[in-house]
């Protein structure tokens, strides 16, 4: 397995309480000079991308509150060896600023959209603000920020009803977009519980119901959970990832950087290595490169059963 994807988390604020990533009640804002600054990511990333790291994606909280963004995007599309560089985003903030990201470097965008009802949207996300996301989902296909991707995440009794889920899968019809159903997993004691979480094998069935089977498609996804799929003449794609019903540890190439620096090697490993700290003692390049070498190897050897934290954050660790 070729670990060449890492996750960026260049804050943990959002805009949004959504109710299965950072809802009510769960606070826990890290103070700003935990967060790592932009010469510390860039930094990090180069020394990464000397390991074989390729793809770099930053994600949140939510990515485009940060300060000068742009600025920072435009760093890390200059850095030697880095060939894709994306966002995931919630989309509030991205209309206006798509123009100038594709213009510092960045090539595409995930953004999340759980429902294209206003007042369901509103019940996860806790704020009324669709007709933005969507504005931005048009604007980021005409500037070129493409293939977008639209990750829905689907909770019993909540946005799991037939008319929902047709209407998210609808986008790819008309849309060159991937509308991909991930499987929700609670994080902490503040989310959803587990009892919300309904399989992608029922979300598929739903969907064939209205439109019929749908084709498998193949697309380089680089080792990617998500399987993609085509409804009949539709100009998208459908994509599932479903984390709770399957299992692909051993294919996952990706690395996740918390907004206050600490690397892991697995969204459920309870063990994580404080990159800031060896950042800010003044540890060479050299010995950063070796001590980010051998926790590559430690996720080729990584599989969920070593070990699991119990709660954490999706805000502080990053999409």
């Amino acid at each position: 397995m070729s670990v060449d994807c890492l996750r960026v988390s260049v804050t943990n604020r959002c805009n949004l309480r959504c109710v299965y990533c950072h809802p009510v009640g769960d606070s826990g804002l890290i103070e700003s000079k935990e967060v790592l600054r932009f010469d510390e990511i860039r930094r990090i990333v180069e020394l990464f991308a000397d390991c074989g790291i390729k793809k770099v994606r930053l994600t949140g909280g939510e990515p485009l509150l940060r300060n000068n963004i742009v600025r920072l995007v435009c760093e890390l599309a200059s850095i030697i060896g880095i060939e894709e560089l994306s966002v995931t985003t919630n989309g509030v903030f991205l209309e206006p600023l798509a123009a100038e990201l594709k213009a510092a470097g960045l090539q595409r965008v995930n953004i999340s959209v759980d429902s294209m009802e206003r007042a369901s949207y509103k019940r996860i996300t806790g704020f009324d603000l669709l007709p933005e996301v969507i504005n931005s989902i048009y604007r980021a296909i005409e500037v070129g920020l493409t293939p977008v991707k639209i990750n829905s995440v689907i909770l019993r009794g909540v946005n799991d009803s037939e008319k929902q889920i047709t209407a998210l899968a609808e986008m790819s019809v008309n849309l060159p977009v991937s509308v991909r159903f991930i499987e929700y997993c609670p994080t902490n004691k503040y989310t959803k519980p587990a009892s919300d979480y309904l399989p992608n094998r029922i979300v598929r069935t739903i969907i064939e119901h209205k439109y019929g089977p749908l084709s498998g498609v193949v697309m380089d996804c680089g080792n990617g959970p998500a399987l993609y799929f085509k409804m009949r003449d539709s100009a998208g794609t459908i994509g599932f990832i479903s984390g709770r019903s399957s299992k692909f540890c051993h294919s996952c190439n990706r690395l996740r950087l918390t907004s206050d620096g600490k690397i892991m090697p697995c969204l459920y490993s309870a063990r994580t290595h404080d990159l800031k700290r060896l950042i800010r003692n003044g540890t060479s390049d050299r010995q950063i490169h070796d001590f980010l070498n051998r926790i590559i190897t430690e996720k080729r050897n990584y599989t969920k059963s070593n070990s699991s934290k119990e709660e954490f954050s999706m805000c502080k660790i990053g999409g």
